[in-house]
């Protein structure tokens, strides 16, 4: 009997704790949902907060990173520059000379937007664009045989007695994804122009041919075999074949970063050097949508000294075929770096595989 009762207070005891404990989990619960109850939001405040002081800490850390390598740069170019580097006769590969140093680069400011603040000055026997755009209307006419082009036409006899003068340029335009995969492009398309190329510039060699998206003649290289690689070193080598500026891809320029254009083109100019050799001289820029002139200081930074371009305003082209200006030097704002510049006014693709 006396067991029994110490099982039943034993039994109570127990059902009490549960049953309290059980109120001080609801009560504990209500009080995270109550609103005054700022406890749990606060703890999750908390944590957030000391998510973006570590996020700000990384990225302190990385400015000064990225300052220090930029430090180093520039002291390096310095060097290089003074011929402090290299002795004199050492820098070479084998057989084959490495490539001159290119120019130094401007001394560069840590503030942001350093060339936007400076002003310019106009050379005496030079053309301002700000002041050009301020006699465009930018209007839209219909241009008649072109989109907002130039009126052409011509009598039947008109070339009688002078023969007609055609300029053919093949060249690659390929771009590295668009309508279709990196992968799809280079099996339905590039790789058959590539192949063709080689055979059709064997064939004659008054032929000539313009390439510039590495990305794809790297790929197409991997695939080739030994005879096919010798057989393109001898296109290069006897001028049928050019590299023009020889970046990864075709970049955009208006509305990339700096950071991208230099990244691509150092891309470009490494594989050509590793496995062809070669530098290029020349910039060929026929479907970025825009032209900036950081991408025309950085080419000349390079060691390029003359570029192409086609995606130009009509007003702005009609305007410079009425002046007779579509070949001009062009100088940034902020230097003294000038790069020539060939601007076409008609540029007419066929796609031939």
């Amino acid at each position: 009997m006396k067991l029994s009762r110490q099982f039943t207070v034993l039994g109570s005891a127990i059902f009490c704790v549960v049953i309290f404990s059980l109120y001080l989990m609801l009560d504990h619960i209500d009080y995270s949902k109550n609103p005054n109850g700022e406890r749990n939001q606060n703890g999750q405040l908390g944590i957030l907060q000391d998510k973006i002081d570590h996020l700000e800490r990384l990225l302190a850390e990385n400015n000064e990173i990225i300052a220090n390598i930029r430090d180093s740069v520039i002291n390096l170019r310095e060097t290089v520059k003074d011929g402090k580097m290299f002795p004199e006769g050492s820098m070479s590969q084998g057989n084959r000379e490495l490539l001159p140093p290119a120019p130094a680069l401007l001394p560069i400011h840590s503030e942001d937007c350093q060339f936007a603040a400076r002003t310019y000055s106009k050379a005496a026997d030079g053309v301002q664009m700000l002041d050009v755009y301020d006699l465009l209307s930018f209007d839209n006419p219909d241009g008649g045989v072109w989109k907002q082009g130039f009126d052409i036409s011509y009598q039947d006899n008109e070339w009688d007695n002078e023969p007609l003068q055609v300029f053919v340029v093949p060249h690659s335009h390929n771009d590295p994804g668009w309508l279709k995969t990196f992968d799809d492009y280079y099996r339905d398309q590039t790789q058959h122009i590539l192949n063709n190329m080689v055979v059709k510039l064997h064939e004659d060699s008054r032929r000539k041919m313009i390439w510039s998206e590495i990305s794809y003649f790297s790929k197409w290289w991997d695939g080739i075999d030994e005879q096919k690689r010798d057989a393109v070193k001898r296109l290069i080598e006897s001028g049928q074949l050019e590299v023009a500026t020889g970046g990864w891809v075709m970049p955009d320029e208006a509305n990339a970063h700096y950071f991208a254009l230099i990244d691509q083109l150092v891309e470009g100019h490494q594989w050509l050097e590793r496995n062809l050799g070669v530098k290029p001289k020349t910039g060929w820029a026929v479907d970025p949508f825009g032209h900036s002139p950081t991408q025309a200081y950085l080419l000349r930074q390079a060691g390029l000294s003359n570029m192409l371009i086609q995606r130009v305003h009509y007003s702005v082209k009609k305007h410079f075929a009425s002046q007779k200006t579509l070949e001009f030097f062009w100088r940034q704002n902020w230097g003294e770096q000038l790069i020539l510049i060939l601007l076409v006014t008609v540029n007419v693709e066929m796609n031939a595989l």
